[in-house]
């Protein structure tokens, strides 16, 4: 099965819409399955119309640790309350005992190791939930929930991954919404993927925030195209996007206008093309220029 990922630098650049269009016009030609891996806020689901009751199957997993204390084995040392780099750790006075934040805590372990008298363990924690659900265009889509203050996403995206495959079973593609940005869930939606799509849009912000999307991709060794949406908002630094591309020999799949029907379509949990047909052709040709 080859993994296409969609991703931006930035939120709000209209990604998951796109990679929702680009799930239908690829399921035409195509045994597919989607992925939701923004797991923080999840919603490519939404966007195809699969509601939560939709859901055929949602099961906890545990992809984290929290410290947990063996008060009986404290002896007041303090060692581990200058551990911690992320200051999930408090100190108790009356008890002359450390006291653990469960939602700053990360898991490292630190603590644990730095502790003479092993009064400190780590504990899994169930933090967060997957599931699938079947969509009105033939293929299933997966995704992902972090829960509130848990931590772990890139974990949680290699589990949405590995669903997915089982899920679509012997589909020929995967198409992987990924979280915006460079961080960890990211990472995790970018690894072995075989192609990526780079979302963005024509702001400074828009193009810095590509360099450093795709300068994660490119550790990767992993091809890829982009998509400059809501270009004629800024004509002039639409021909700067276009620029770095030539320069850097990208391709540029598509160029899209702004639309308000892609914010109708969203508020009907409809995908742009089924909202829009108009858009199909254009989908269409995105999907045949995608190099697997």
């Amino acid at each position: 099965m080859k993994e296409i990922t969609v991703l931006s630098g930035k939120g709000g650049v209209g990604k998951s819409s796109i990679a929702a269009s680009l799930a239908i016009a690829l399921s035409k030609k195509h045994k597919i399955v989607s992925a939701d891996c923004d797991v923080d806020a999840a919603n490519l689901a939404l966007v195809l119309g699969v509601r939560e009751k939709d859901f055929k199957e949602w099961k906890p997993i545990s992809t984290n640790e929290k410290a947990v204390l063996l008060p009986e084995k404290c002896t007041g040392c303090k060692k581990c309350l200058n551990s911690c780099y992320f200051d999930a750790i408090s100190w108790d006075s009356d008890k002359n005992q450390p006291v653990f934040d469960r939602f700053s805590c990360e898991g490292c372990s630190v603590c644990a190791m730095v502790c003479p008298e092993k009064a400190i363990k780590l504990h899994t924690v169930d933090n967060a939930k997957i599931g699938y659900g079947k969509t009105r265009f033939g293929f299933d889509v997966v995704s992902g929930q972090l829960e509130m203050g848990e931590s772990g996403s890139g974990k949680v995206v290699a589990e949405v991954r590995n669903l997915a495959r089982q899920v679509g079973g012997d589909a020929e593609l995967m198409l992987i919404d990924a979280a915006s940005g460079i961080g960890c869930p990211v990472i995790a939606s970018v690894v072995g993927s075989s192609y990526v799509i780079a979302v963005t849009e024509p702001t400074p912000s828009g193009l810095s925030d590509l360099k450093r999307a795709l300068g994660v991709v490119e550790h990767f060794g992993i091809p890829y195209g982009i998509i400059i949406n809501k270009f004629d908002l800024n004509p002039d630094f639409t021909k700067e996007i276009e620029k770095f591309a030539k320069e850097n020999g990208i391709e540029v799949l598509a160029k899209i206008a702004y639309d308000k029907k892609f914010v109708d379509a969203l508020i009907n949990l409809t995908p742009l093309v089924v909202f829009a047909k108009e858009y199909e052709g254009l989908f269409e040709e995105i999907a045949e220029r995608i190099r697997l």
